[in-house]
């Protein structure tokens, strides 16, 4: 009962995208979980490190391979077992090749018997982990930890950020959280994006069945990564369903990346002209003229509000907030507007033009 109050209490504390996520579906589970039945019936996987007495009464869990060999030394003396299931694994040399000798699963682990405290053989529980419990134990895992990299462990832990589709609420968001606060008192992860799904543009399912999937490769061939980027970003928050539309995609292109290749491309050409390298003096802020001065306060909001969004993980929001600038500010209005400046007028207003073309990142 005591964890399950601390599971609850702690996902308060996760940034959760979208918050109904994790107060709803989540939060809801969480309250009303029911004890998660860890062992599975099956052959592959991972094992039980538990070993039992034939009439159950006595039960040792092991936490380790050092424990393992130790209590298989028990054995060996004992007569239950002649030698150990893998030859020349030396315990505590943790490489590569010393542990492609060790095979911690069926049928070798079954072959194991141990001793109990009166004497009695153990034998292992014939059943498996729950392959959740894997994917929940994936953050100790990958640093086999509390064995090695303790110091990398403590810096990385919890982690940042994890995204995976709302299907994984009961899954691996759930296992996850469930063994940090139990072994830890502590949350698995700081922020979580739960993806929505991708749909057809008619908001279906795509299925080869009917014939409504896009071929993902075959888009990025043809209209290029970022426009597909693009487009998936800004047209629908990450958590929410997409409506994949091609004609979506190729209106990015040719809309806003073609926008922003031409603004840079008018800009670069009449650079070029004027064998502008962006080694003259700075113009001083104060004296460029106000559209100038415009467009770069502009140009600072953005960057502001930009990583503000990044920060909170609103992907959506920034890249909508880039587009608008770029397509209503710079190039409908700034652009425009400078054509006389940037092609007619004298050396010195084109060069503060190009001064400040030049702060805008192309």
């Amino acid at each position: 009962m005591v964890h399950q109050v601390n599971r609850i209490e702690l996902n308060k504390t996760i940034n959760w995208k979208p918050q109904s996520t994790g107060e709803g579906r989540f939060g809801k589970w969480l309250e009303n979980l029911v004890d998660w039945n860890l062992s599975r019936s099956r052959y592959w996987g991972t094992p039980l490190p538990i070993w039992s007495t034939e009439d159950a009464s006595e039960r040792k869990c092991i936490g380790s391979v050092e424990e393992l060999y130790a209590e298989m030394d028990k054995s060996i003396a004992k007569g239950y077992m002649k030698e150990y299931p893998w030859k020349n694994f030396e315990v505590g040399k943790y490489t590569k090749e010393n542990y492609e000798k060790l095979d911690l699963h069926r049928p070798y682990v079954d072959e194991i018997v141990l001793v109990a405290s009166d004497g009695r053989k153990m034998f292992r529980e014939p059943d498996l982990i729950d392959v959740w419990f894997d994917s929940g134990a994936m953050p100790y895992a990958q640093w086999h930890y509390p064995f090695e990299n303790k110091d990398r462990f403590d810096k990385l832990f919890p982690a940042d950020f994890i995204a995976e589709g709302v299907d994984q609420t009961r899954g691996w968001f759930f296992t996850l959280h469930a063994i940090a606060t139990m072994i830890f008192d502590s949350v698995a992860y700081k922020n979580i994006i739960s993806n929505g799904l991708v749909l057809d543009k008619n908001g279906n399912k795509m299925s080869k069945r009917l014939g409504n999937a896009v071929n993902p490769f075959e888009t990025i061939d043809k209209y290029g990564a970022d426009p597909v980027r693009w487009y998936m970003i800004t047209n629908a928050q990450a958590w929410d369903n997409l409506k994949f539309d091609i004609a979506g995609v190729d209106e990015v292109k040719r809309k806003f990346f073609g926008t922003l290749y031409n603004t840079y491309n008018f800009f670069a050409m009449y650079a070029n002209t004027d064998n502008f390298t962006y080694a003259e003096p700075d113009v001083p802020f104060e004296k460029r003229p106000e559209l100038d001065r415009w467009i770069l306060s502009l140009l600072n909001t953005l960057v502001k509000e930009v990583g503000e969004a990044y920060e909170t993980y609103e992907n959506t929001k920034a890249g909508r907030l880039i587009q608008t600038f770029v397509m209503d500010h710079l190039s409908n209005w700034y652009m425009f507007v400078s054509v006389e400046s940037a092609t007619g007028a004298a050396s010195t207003t084109r060069t503060r033009f190009r001064h400040t073309r030049h702060s805008i990142p192309a």
